[in-house]
């Protein structure tokens, strides 16, 4: 009789931890899957942001002739955008794209007619609206890959995310570079 208690304390306590560790495991993915739909919904932006540029880049060319470096960065930058491959190099990507724009509407404060321009005040309206909209997608994305990257780092969760080989993601940040002030240097 008493093999058969030892046998169910036994049973149960498997059964415990087998139960413990699929609630672990189900929680990685839907950490890793709330990841996931975060960056698509950045992704979505991105992609507007993206096909509002050409429109941009448009309307500047006839009133910033003199700018020809700017607006080149600006295409560059959206080159990048599309030729990048994984998730860090869309987000340097990103951040680059965001720079050029940033240096791209400084310039455009030395052109009154362009920003006068009512096509012109349309797409940078849009630009900015999606770029804010970006911004606050950007700290839910952040937020879901902080509270993944904790659980994988804790005890006793550490376990099974190393078991199931679940790994670290990138928080997105902001290149260094980026976070200074803008030079632009106009030439004569």
């Amino acid at each position: 009789m008493t093999g058969w208690i030892v046998l169910g304390v036994f049973a149960l306590i498997l059964a415990a931890l087998v139960l413990y560790v699929i609630v672990i495991y189900n929680g990685f993915i839907s950490m890793r899957n709330n990841i996931d739909k975060a960056w698509s919904n950045i992704d979505v932006l991105l992609k507007q942001r993206f096909d509002e540029l050409p429109k941009l880049i448009k309307v500047c060319e006839g009133y910033m002739q003199h700018e020809q470096r700017t607006l080149e960065a600006v295409v560059k930058a959206r080159s990048m955008v599309d030729q990048a491959g994984s998730t860090e190099e869309k987000l340097q990507a990103q951040n680059a794209l965001t720079d050029t724009l940033r240096s791209l509407f400084m310039v455009v404060e030395r052109y009154p007619e362009l920003k006068a321009d009512k096509a012109f005040r349309n797409l940078q309206a849009r630009i900015t609206e999606i770029e804010d909209q970006i911004a606050d997608r950007r700290e839910f994305f952040n937020d879901a890959v902080n509270i993944y990257n904790i659980r994988l780092d804790q005890f006793p969760d550490v376990l099974v995310a190393r078991l199931f080989n679940f790994t670290r993601r990138t928080l997105w940040k902001i290149d260094p570079a980026h976070r200074a002030d803008v030079q632009v240097a106009f030439q004569g």
